[in-house]
């Protein structure tokens, strides 16, 4: 698999993103040189299709499958494209508190350590629908790691469409979530124009 090693500050500072989006706390106190060179429509959308990519933790192939994929599903391309993301059971981990970040969401469930509707699931892509109940298997719940993390992650709001237990490490997607639910600060229809070309 392709790894990133460009040092996640640094990232977010080129991005122009706040990194508690990724569900770090640190802050970077550099500033970033850049000339005050215009930006062009290209340069504005690609952007915004790198700021999706960072945060979810995407790669470009499955990034372009994904919107392919919404594309031709009915109601509006970009919205489609945000809730699939959302729905990914690695960020599903990371919005129930169950990870710090998605990164390590990514590597939980990796680990086989996740099991939904009852059977394990170790594919991070994999999209959870309404209803399904994810939960940290049994024999790993009572591992330090995931005392540390809930200690972390413990006054972290979790969003509406989730309904999580964090005391038995499970929850449950109520719903499918709308546009409007989540908090990523992505213009989607940026992302579009930019595939639609």
């Amino acid at each position: 698999m392709a790894v990133n090693r460009v040092p996640v500050l640094k990232r977010c500072r080129s991005l122009g993103l706040d990194p508690i989006y990724l569900g770090i706390d640190k802050k970077s106190t550099r500033q970033l040189k850049r000339a005050n060179r215009k930006v062009s429509e290209y340069g504005t959308q690609l952007r915004e299709k790198q700021k999706a990519k960072f945060i979810y933790g995407v790669l470009e192939k499955p990034f372009r499958n994904y919107y392919k994929k919404s594309d031709r599903m009915p109601g509006q391309t970009g919205e489609n494209l945000m809730v699939m993301l959302e729905t990914r059971l690695d960020n599903v981990i990371f919005r129930m508190g169950f990870a710090r970040t998605r990164r390590e969401a990514r590597q939980i469930v990796d680990h086989k350590h996740v099991m939904v509707n009852g059977k394990c699931v170790n594919i991070p892509s994999y999209l959870v629908k309404a209803g399904d109940s994810v939960e940290i298997k049994e024999k790993c719940k009572g591992s330090d790691r995931y005392k540390g993390i809930l200690e972390t992650t413990g006054g972290r709001l979790v969003p509406e469409w989730l309904d999580v237990d964090q005391e038995n490490l499970k929850g449950t997607v109520k719903e499918l979530p709308r546009r409007e639910a989540i908090d990523v600060p992505v213009n989607e229809m940026l992302i579009v124009e930019l595939y639609s070309k």
